[in-house]
């Protein structure tokens, strides 16, 4: 069976590299908030091209304080869409927020401008956040004018996007007012276990973030921030990170070649298939369109070819925000949770793997 993804085969080849890292951290005595987490966070912000970067415990912290940092709290809307898996609504949800649902573009499925733009005049919004879903770039260049056309601040979710970049160069992270990220093992740049950070380059934001990070602290035992958290990037996590963030853009670049070539070789009926993309997408995943799904990953499964759902529920219809949020339906979001199949799609791919998928998908 082709898989979805493989951590083995991405990670073996690395692993002397990673042991040696991991060493270091064992020897140094130092394993939270320590050199590591120090130099990763000043790599990472060089690499997305921003100011600060705060590593924290994962990409749901990263995007709850992203919120904090911003001061959203009980009775404050933030426009969210609701294809992406309720990170996102959780965040909102754990501040005392109320997730305004934004649909999405069928083209993109990334937030809609013009479906923002309706959302917005129903009511004051004090934030957005907009996720880079897939790996591809939301469409920044018409979301930002509009917030900043209202006053509205904007959250980049870029869990699925580290690297992803627009014509000018500017990456995911550096567009809005405060970005978060997630490193779980899975993402483009992962580490063995979980850990985000959140980045900006607002010093009052980054400062905040810093605070929220531990307890709301601002000295030792001195908690002045409601919100606080313990929710940390950890020394061995980050030293690993260090080894990995330089084999990112490669790793990226052999995702965008997949999936250009499924984007291009693949041409049955059955799918509706992504266009082929640049640089704007780092092909965090690998999505397509089908109206039987479920015959669909039956007869690929039965050809070697394992698939996934990502996702099949908006945040609306989870049972968990019932009574919390506008259920209002998304009709372009509620389309693509009925149809969204996930093909494999990771760097260690072999191209006689990408072969074989084009292969079956062709025989659908």
């Amino acid at each position: 069976m082709i898989p979805v993804n493989s951590l083995q085969r991405h990670i073996q080849p690395l692993a002397d590299r990673l042991a040696t890292a991991s060493r270091a951290v064992i020897d140094s005595g130092y394993f939270v908030l320590g050199p590591h987490v120090q130099r990763f966070e000043q790599a990472f912000a060089a690499y997305c091209g921003v100011r600060h970067v705060m590593g924290v415990g994962n990409g749901t912290d990263a995007l709850e304080l992203s919120l904090r940092a911003l001061e959203i709290g009980p009775g404050d809307r933030v426009a969210v869409v609701a294809n992406a898996a309720m990170y996102g609504t959780t965040a909102i949800l754990a501040c005392g927020g109320t997730p305004v649902f934004v649909d999405i573009d069928p083209a993109t499925h990334t937030m809609c401008p013009k479906a923002l733009a309706s959302v917005l005049a129903t009511g004051p919004i004090k934030a957005v956040i907009v996720t880079h879903l897939y790996g591809r770039l939301a469409d920044m260049a018409s979301l930002l004018p509009l917030c900043r056309k209202h006053g509205i601040l904007v959250v980049e979710d870029c869990a699925q996007a580290h690297g992803a970049r627009d014509i000018s160069g500017t990456r995911a992270g550096a567009f809005g007012d405060i970005a978060s990220f997630s490193f779980y093992p899975t993402k483009n740049l992962g580490a063995l276990g979980d850990g985000g950070a959140v980045a900006t380059s607002n010093d009052a934001f980054a400062e905040r973030t810093r605070q929220l990070r531990q307890y709301g602290w601002s000295a030792k035992y001195v908690n002045e921030l409601a919100g606080g958290r313990n929710s940390r990037l950890d020394e061995m996590q980050a030293a690993l990170l260090l080894e990995l963030l330089p084999e990112l853009d490669g790793w990226n670049e052999r995702r965008r070649e997949i999936a250009n070539r499924y984007s291009r070789e693949i041409r049955s009926e059955a799918l509706a298939l992504p266009p082929a993309c640049g640089g704007e997408h780092v092909a965090h995943l690998y999505v397509v369109r089908c109206k039987d799904r479920d015959s669909t990953r039956e007869q690929l499964a039965s050809m070697g070819v394992q698939t996934d759902l990502h996702y099949p529920i908006p945040d609306y219809l989870q049972p968990s925000v019932q009574g919390k949020a506008d259920a209002s339906p998304l009709p372009c979001t509620e389309a693509d949770a009925r149809s969204v199949l996930t093909l494999p799609c990771f760097p260690e791919l072999t191209d006689f793997e990408v072969s074989t998928v084009i292969d079956a998908c062709n025989r659908l």
